[in-house]
């Protein structure tokens, strides 16, 4: 038991990481706080499906259009400086809207400035958030390390939702954006308190033009890095959408208040515990994992979108989180073991587009559907497209994991005829080195 505490828990060795871990968890924790709480402020303000999926859609283009060139920022300058900054800008930010809810002065179309504002500081501070994870802790605990983050997210998940919950109810929404605020100071000061000494930061990338275009040619020619970004773009599109979603399901399947929605985001946060908890304990991922844990994400879905009470909902809710976690710690890990270090912050620039950046295309399409055919229904869509990625992912990686076994064998020395006769050990331990290689050399194509 204790070697799989170990193991799962690998990477808060590392002191840097550390420092980053605990302050990610007052962070995010404040970052859920305040998710729940725009979302509840805008239908407040419009009770309308429509406008909460456009301010969703708002919050996330500027990764749309301007994540590849945070990634190419990320790629030129110190990450932990440039994480500073980003960190700093979205705490005034979140600071802003707090003030504004307070005083009563708060409109919608103030709502959609900070959001938008918050996107800007996200297309910048998200490649090098996601990047940086490889540099505080080496190849050896990167997986282990994104899996943690992605538990620290979802556990923030079951804490910040529920006492936004219990404090939109009691004391008024504008604490839950002033505590955002204020949670920010755990991470600024965590990176400012870190040994520079044990960063392993990547070469930075020169400055020259054409970097952006060099960033989408290296994962077009690299069907291992584009197809979990596909994947990821249409899951991400149409299933990644429950601040839209979830207070649908609350306010209008289930007629529910802002206590039932915070419970369903923290139900869904501790099965993606459970889940990530599960993924950090496992080894490097491979290319079949990544598409079945698509495949039961998108199962799960449509689990969800039929489930007649809100406790059933609850359940099924704690299930999804676990597998939908799995694939976005797996999906994250696969591209970062994969990418070379010097292109490591546009690839995952790329990766935010897919992944956040598409919310402005699927935020006002769910939310339509939301408002027009029903909750159940925005649901169900995104289930159905979660399983088709996945049914991609099965056929293109499979492509994938053979040419790279053949490409293997091509390359392997082959083991001379004479060997097979010679009575001597030296063949032999030969030919366990040459089956070492290409067992290795499997496992690596996987």
């Amino acid at each position: 038991m204790s070697a799989v505490t170990s193991r799962t828990f690998d990477a808060l060795h590392n002191y840097n990481y550390r420092l980053y871990f605990f302050g990610q968890i007052v962070s995010v924790s404040g970052t859920w706080m305040q998710s729940v709480a725009q979302a509840w402020l805008v239908l407040h303000l419009t009770r309308s499906g429509i406008a909460l999926g456009a301010v969703t859609a708002v919050q996330f283009f500027p990764i749309l259009v301007a994540g590849p060139m945070g990634g190419v920022i990320a790629d030129r300058v110190d990450k932990r400086r440039l994480l500073v900054g980003t960190q700093t800008a979205a705490g005034l930010l979140a600071l802003a809207l707090g003030l504004l809810t307070l005083i009563g002065a708060v409109r919608l179309w103030m709502v959609f400035l900070l959001a938008f504002g918050l996107g800007c500081v996200n297309a910048i501070d998200n490649p090098s958030r996601q990047s940086f994870v490889m540099e505080m802790v080496g190849t050896d605990r990167v997986t282990n390390a994104v899996t943690l983050n992605s538990v620290v997210m979802n556990g923030a998940r079951v804490v910040g939702p529920a006492v936004a919950g219990v404090l939109i109810e009691t004391v008024g929404l504008s604490v839950c954006f002033l505590a955002n605020a204020g949670s920010f100071a755990a991470v600024i000061i965590g990176l400012m308190l870190m040994r520079r000494s044990q960063l392993l930061p990547a070469p930075p990338a020169a400055r020259k033009r054409g970097q952006l275009r060099e960033g989408f040619r290296y994962v077009r020619g690299d069907p291992g890095l584009l197809a979990p970004l596909i994947m990821m773009a249409v899951i991400g599109t149409l299933a990644y959408n429950f601040t839209v979603t979830l207070p649908l399901m609350a306010k209008f399947a289930f007629h529910s208040g802002a206590g039932a929605f915070g419970a369903m985001n923290a139900l869904m946060g501790a099965g993606a515990v459970v889940g990530g908890l599960i993924t950090a304990s496992r080894g490097n991922p491979s290319n079949r994992r990544l598409p079945a844990m698509a495949a039961g994400f998108g199962a799960l879905m449509l689990v969800c979108a039929v489930m007649p009470t809100l406790i059933t909902e609850l359940a099924a809710l704690a299930v999804m989180g676990a597998f939908s976690i799995s694939f976005i710690a797996t999906a994250n890990t696969t591209l970062q073991l994969r990418s070379a270090p010097e292109m490591r912050g546009r690839v995952m620039a790329i990766y935010a587009v897919a992944f956040l950046g598409s919310t402005p295309v699927g935020g006002p399409i769910v939310g339509t559907i939301g408002q027009t055919v029903g909750p159940r229904a925005a649901i169900a869509v995104g289930g159905i497209a979660t399983l088709a990625a996945a049914g991609y992912g099965f056929v293109t990686l499979a492509g994938v994991r053979l040419r790279r076994r053949h490409a293997s064998v091509e390359v392997s020395p082959e083991v001379p005829e004479m060997a097979v006769i010679e009575l001597t050990p030296t063949p032999a331990s030969g030919a366990d080195a040459v089956a070492a290689a290409a067992l290795g050399g499997e496992r690596r194509s996987d």
